[in-house]
């Protein structure tokens, strides 16, 4: 991420209970009207921010 000696890296993650689950909670965060401000505002560089999907291959 090229982080640099001032900056701080964050790693954070999200269970959902299944596919379905995540795209209803998904569309719910995407509609919320506060996400609709002013970028430039944000407490970090979102052009930085780094998301994945992932495929489980164990469940216990």
């Amino acid at each position: 991420v090229q982080a640099k000696d001032d900056e701080v890296v964050v790693f954070s993650w999200a269970v959902y209970e299944s596919r379905q689950s995540r795209d209803a909670v998904m569309a719910k965060v995407m509609a919320d009207p506060r996400l609709n401000g002013d970028l430039s505002t944000m407490p970090f560089d979102g052009k930085r921010m780094i998301f994945g999907g992932f495929q489980p291959f164990i469940e216990l």
